[in-house]
C-alpha cells in the first residue's frame, strides 16, 4: 500500500477554474453602473489627449458632452429622485457642479469629476453583488438530495427540503450530510470546519449531533433528521449574513456626514448671490457671473479631495503590503476600531496539524524517531488529516516510511497495518486500550491525559499489540501571533478576545501562547454573533478576524470584518470588508495604524480646504473676484489637497505604520 489519496478540502475555496476569470468580467459588465462608468471614463480618456494635443473643440467637445451625459445621469437621476423627498444629495451637488465647471469653460474638471463618481458608484455596486453572490452559494454547501432508509429498509433519494423531522438518512463515506441531526448508528470522522472551525474532522457515533453541509469521512452514518432544511445550521449562517449586511449602520465618509447642510446650503447661497443684485437694480449678466464664480469658488470638489487622495493612498499603499481594503469607507473605518476579536483556527494559528510530541513508551524498544516512523508507514495510505500530518512530520525529519501490508482503516478507531511482519495500530487511545495489562493503560493514560490537558489530539501507537508510544498532533500558532495580539492591544487599548467553534482546552492553550486572556470557546456562528453584539451595545467599534464559512456572520456584523486570504473561505472574503490576501497576520495592526494616520491628513486637508474655500467667498461677496482667479484659487487648493494626501503613498508611511 503506497498510494495516498488526494484529502479532502471542502472547507477550502477550490482553485480558481478554467473560465472563472472570463465570468467574473462578465458578471461585473453585467451591472448597469460598470458599464455607464466605463463608457464615460473611455470617452473621457479619449477626449483628454485631443484638448491638451490642441485639438479643435469639435473634435474633444462632443467626447466630454456624451462623458458628461453616460456618467453623470444615473447620479443625476437619483439625486431628483432624492428631491421628491426632498432630500439633497451630494450626488447631484457634484452633477450641478459639474455642469457649473463646464458653462464656465472648465469642461475637463468637470468631466473628471463625473468620471470620479460614476466609478465609484460601480466599485459599489459590484461589492454588493459579488457579496449577495456568495450569500447565495454558501448554500451550495448543503447536498441537494439525500437518501432518506424506509420503514422496510429500502431506500429513498429525495431533495433535502422534502425531509422531514423523524427521518433517517443514510450518509455515506465521502457525502456530504443533508440535515442537522443525531447519530442512530454508525461511526466515521465529519469534517465539520464550515460549522465550528476546528482544525481537525471530529469523530461521530452513535448520539452524536452532525450538522448539514459539514463532510463525511471514510464511516457510513444512519442520522435521524432534528431540524427542517430552512432551521438548519448552515440555512441560518445565510440568514444572519443577509441580516447583518441590511441592518448595519449605513456609513458615510468623514466629510458626507455634512453633506445635506452644505448642500443645502451652497444652493440656497447660490441663488441669494444671483438674485438679490437683480433686486436692487444689478445687471444680469454681471450678477450671473458672480453666482457662476460663487458656485464654483464654493463648490465641494477640494473638500472631496481633501477626503478621498489621502484613504485612496492608504488603501493602495496596504494593498502593496498585501492588504485588500475594499473602499474609502473601510479604510475610515478601521482606524475607529476599539476593541478586535480574532477566531483561532486559520487565523492565530496556520490551520494545519502537525505533530508536535512524539513520547516512547518504556518497554518498547522504540526512540521517538523510530516511533515516529513507524507510525507515518502505517498511516501512509490514509487520507485523514492526522494521518498527513503525521507522514509530513517523518518527512521532514528524513524518517523512512516504509511499505506496509493489509492495511485497515476503521472510523472512529485508526487504522491497522502490518510492516515489516510486525502488526502496528495507530488510532484513538482508549478504542486500542481495550484488553492491555493495566500497568501499560495507566502509562499511557498518564501520557494521553497530559497532551490533552496541553489542548493536544493524542494518538496511540501499538506494537504487536503493545503499547508503543503516543503522538501529540495540534495546530501551530503563526510566528507572528503574539506580536500582532500586543500591537493591537497596544493601538485599540483593549486586550484583543478570541471567538471560536474549537474545544476549551485547545483554544485556551493557543490563547495563552499569543498572549489573550479571553476566551470564548465552543461557539457555534450565532453564538460569534451574539458575542460581537454584546461588545458593540457596550459601546465599542469591534474588529473581527477570521477565515471560514463560521466567521462570516461575525465579519458581517462586527463594525469591520478582516478575512484572512489564503485559506479563507469565499463567503468570509466576500463578506468582509478587508482581505489580508498573504496571510501575514502583522499586517492587521498596520493598516489600523496607516488609517489613523489618514484621517489625520483628512482633518489636514480639511482645513486647507476650508480656508480657501471661505476666503475665495469672502472675496467674491465682499470685493469683486475676477472668475479667472477663482478658477485658479479654486483649482490650486484642489491640487494642494491632492498632494498632500498623496504622501501616504510613500513606503516610509508603511514603515511608520507597521511601527
Amino acid at each position: 500500500m503506497t498510494s495516498t489519496l488526494t484529502p479532502p478540502t471542502a472547507d477550502r475555496p477550490a482553485p480558481a477554474r478554467t473560465g472563472e476569470v472570463s465570468r467574473r468580467r462578465t458578471r461585473v459588465l453585467a451591472l448597469p453602473e460598470a458599464r455607464w462608468a466605463a463608457a464615460a471614463t473611455v470617452l473621457f480618456l479619449l477626449a483628454l489627449p485631443l484638448q491638451l494635443a490642441g485639438a479643435p473643440a469639435w473634435t474633444w467637445g462632443p467626447l466630454y458632452a456624451l462623458s458628461y451625459a453616460t456618467g453623470g445621469w444615473e447620479p443625476g437621476w437619483a439625486g431628483l429622485r432624492a428631491l421628491k423627498e426632498k432630500t439633497l444629495d451630494v450626488d447631484l451637488l457634484m452633477v450641478v457642479a459639474a455642469l457649473g465647471a463646464a458653462a464656465i469653460g472648465q469642461v475637463m474638471d468637470g468631466a473628471l469629476l463625473i468620471v470620479i463618481f460614476a466609478t465609484s458608484g460601480a466599485l459599489e455596486a459590484l461589492a454588493t453583488a459579488r457579496t449577495a453572490d456568495s450569500v447565495r452559494g454558501l448554500l451550495d454547501l448543503a447536498p441537494a438530495t439525500a437518501t432518506r432508509v424506509e420503514a422496510d429498509g429500502s431506500e429513498t433519494a429525495l431533495a433535502v427540503e422534502d425531509l422531514t423531522v423523524g427521518d433517517t438518512i443514510l450518509v455515506r463515506p465521502g457525502e456530504r450530510i443533508g440535515a442537522d441531526g443525531r447519530v442512530l448508528d454508525g461511526a466515521s470522522d465529519v469534517d465539520q470546519a464550515t460549522i465550528t472551525g476546528e482544525p481537525l474532522p471530529v469523530p461521530k457515533e452513535k448520539d452524536d449531533e452532525v450538522f448539514a453541509g459539514t463532510l463525511n469521512g471514510t464511516g457510513a452514518l444512519r442520522v435521524r433528521v432534528e431540524r427542517d432544511a430552512a432551521d438548519s445550521v448552515i440555512a441560518r449562517i445565510v440568514r444572519m449574513v443577509e441580516e447583518a449586511s441590511e441592518t448595519k449602520a449605513p456609513t458615510q465618509l468623514f466629510i458626507e456626514k455634512v453633506e445635506q447642510r452644505y448642500s443645502l446650503g451652497m444652493v440656497v447661497a447660490t441663488l441669494a448671490v444671483f438674485l438679490i443684485p437683480l433686486a436692487f437694480g444689478a445687471d444680469l449678466t454681471g450678477s450671473l457671473l458672480r453666482a457662476m464664480t460663487f458656485m464654483i469658488v464654493a463648490s465641494p470638489c477640494a473638500v472631496v479631495l481633501a477626503t478621498m487622495p489621502p484613504l485612496l493612498s492608504a488603501i493602495a499603499n496596504a494593498g502593496r503590503h498585501g492588504v485588500l481594503v475594499k473602499s474609502a469607507v473601510v479604510m475610515e473605518r478601521l482606524g475607529q476600531v476599539d476593541a478586535v476579536a480574532l477566531d483561532k483556527t486559520g487565523t492565530l494559528t496556520e490551520g494545519t496539524p502537525r505533530v508536535s510530541d512524539a513520547r516512547s513508551l518504556p518497554g518498547s524498544g522504540l526512540d521517538e524517531e523510530a516511533l515516529l516512523a513507524l507510525a507515518a508507514s502505517a498511516e501512509y495510505p490514509s487520507e485523514h488529516p492526522l494521518a498527513r500530518a503525521v507522514v509530513t512530520a517523518a518527512r521532514e525529519r528524513g524518517l523512512p516510511i516504509r511499505p506496509v501490508e493489509d492495511f485497515v482503516s476503521t472510523p472512529g478507531v485508526g487504522v491497522t497495518a502490518t510492516c515489516e511482519g510486525r502488526l502496528v495500530e495507530v488510532g484513538a487511545p482508549l478504542r486500542l486500550l481495550r484488553g492491555a495489562p493495566d500497568a501499560a493503560s495507566a502509562r499511557v493514560t498518564a501520557v494521553v491525559g497530559e497532551l490533552e490537558e496541553g489542548g493536544r489530539t493524542a494518538v496511540l501507537v501499538t506494537l504487536d499489540g503493545a503499547p508503543a508510544g503516543v503522538l501529540g498532533i495540534s495546530d501551530r500558532l503563526r510566528p507572528d501571533a503574539a506580536e500582532t495580539v500586543a500591537s493591537l492591544a497596544s493601538l485599540t487599548g483593549t486586550a484583543p478576545l478570541l471567538l471560536t467553534g474549537d474545544n476549551p482546552r485547545a483554544a485556551a492553550r493557543l490563547a495563552a501562547e499569543a498572549g489573550i486572556a479571553d476566551v470564548r470557546a465552543g461557539l457555534l456562528p450565532e453564538d460569534k454573533v451574539r458575542a460581537v453584539r454584546e461588545l458593540e451595545r457596550g459601546g465599542r467599534r469591534i474588529m473581527v478576524v477570521g477565515d471560514g464559512v463560521n466567521d462570516a456572520p461575525a465579519l458581517a456584523a462586527a463594525h469591520t470584518g478582516v478575512a484572512m486570504g489564503r485559506a479563507g473561505s469565499d463567503l468570509a472574503l466576500e463578506t468582509a470588508d478587508a482581505v489580508i490576501v498573504r496571510d501575514e497576520l502583522a499586517t492587521v495592526p498596520a493598516v489600523v495604524s496607516l488609517s489613523r494616520q489618514a484621517h489625520k491628513l483628512v482633518v489636514q486637508n480639511l482645513v486647507i480646504a476650508g480656508v480657501f474655500i471661505a476666503g475665495l467667498v469672502v472675496w467674491d461677496l465682499v470685493g469683486h473676484l475676477p472668475l479667472p482667479l477663482g478658477v485658479a484659487g479654486h483649482e490650486g487648493s484642489t491640487v494642494i489637497v491632492g498632494l498632500n494626501g498623496l504622501r501616504l503613498l510613500r513606503e516610509s508611511a508603511w514603515r511608520k505604520a507597521v511601527g
